[in-house]
């Protein structure tokens, strides 16, 4: 198998994403300005920051990147509990607790009971701490333990990975600040260690999104490469843009179809933004659009077009005042 260090695909490039039984396809498509954003943040071994509204494939940039780099993909979504060090590694207290429990019902000797409950037994990795060193992640983490990470067929360590920490404007600054060192430096110590957890000499990429729901600090942002992913202001733009996108989605889909959702769409997140109802319908609700079009009538045009209308106010018009 053969590995790249940088994206030699072409915009217009598609990759197709796993997806567990009974959920939506999901394909992403690569344009120049991802392709280009991704190999310099590879290049400067830097932290690629994606911006933009939701719904327009960040976090799908990442997980095609691993596919195409052949490289083990770790992936952790931020929210209002994240704390700085859980990007990093958490501590078991819960099974430190048992264990205590466990060995004083045994009688066991200080020395012993000391032992076993150091805390460096109880450190569980962090998705960063899986991107710096694999091996030594694989060897502390619990089997069948959610934070276990698979490995690609035919994956070895040195092929290196593709770290996600999705939405991180949804967590307090410190969080973002507390990557700072680890990014900047290559290395963080857990709590308890006397050695730091080093970065593989196979740097990870690491790929950071925000919806902008909240600023994130300077000093962060200095440390990274921003992507902006924006859908085109210009209306002619936009359906080309989403009715291209969509033929890698659905090519049993007609093109008529495909064009005529997609004006469909253009319209309403015109409308909306005129009349700031946000968030803006954008490519996730053009593909949950078509998609739900298809469904219910594979194969009849003229019952495509005579639906499109009619469940668009249902996927397109999401804010209170929009509703019709």
């Amino acid at each position: 198998m053969s590995h790249s260090l940088f994206l030699k695909c072409k915009p217009g490039d598609f990759t197709e994403l796993p997806t567990q039984d009974g959920m939506p396809e999901q394909v992403h498509v690569f344009d120049a300005q991802s392709i280009e954003a991704v190999n310099a943040a590879l290049a400067a071994r830097r932290p690629l920051l994606v911006r933009g509204e939701p719904g327009t494939g960040k976090s799908q940039l990442a997980h095609a990147v691993a596919i195409q780099l052949k490289r083990a993909f770790i992936s952790c979504v931020v929210d209002a509990r994240t704390e700085p060090g859980d990007l990093m590694w958490r501590f078991d207290a819960v099974e430190r607790l048992a264990e205590a429990q466990l060995a004083a019902s045994l009688g066991l000797k200080p020395e012993q009971i000391g032992a076993r409950l150091a805390v460096t037994r109880y450190l569980r990795p962090g998705p960063l701490w899986w991107a710096f060193d694999w091996d030594d992640a694989k060897g502390r983490a619990n089997p069948g333990n959610s934070g276990m990470y698979a490995e690609p067929e035919e994956w070895q360590v040195a092929d290196g990975t593709v770290l996600l920490i999705d939405e991180i404007d949804k967590a307090e600054s410190d969080v973002p600040n507390s990557l700072l060192e680890a990014l900047g430096i290559g290395r963080f110590t857990p709590s308890g260690m006397t050695e730091p957890i080093r970065m593989h000499k196979t740097s990870p990429l690491v790929v950071i999104t925000t919806n902008e729901e909240r600023a994130l600090p300077d000093a962060f942002l200095r440390r990274c490469l921003v992507l902006f992913l924006e859908l085109p202001a210009d209306e002619a733009e936009l359906v080309a843009l989403l009715s291209a996108r969509a033929r890698r989605h659905f090519p049993q889909a007609k093109p008529e179809i495909l064009k005529e959702a997609a004006i469909q769409l253009a319209q309403d997140r015109a409308e909306a933004k005129r009349n700031q109802w946000f968030p803006l319908p954008g490519q996730a609700e053009y593909l949950d659009l078509v998609r739900a079009v298809l469904a219910l009538h594979p194969d009849d045009l003229r019952g495509q077009r005579r639906v499109l209308r009619q469940i668009g106010r249902y996927v397109l018009r999401k804010h209170p005042e929009a509703r019709v």
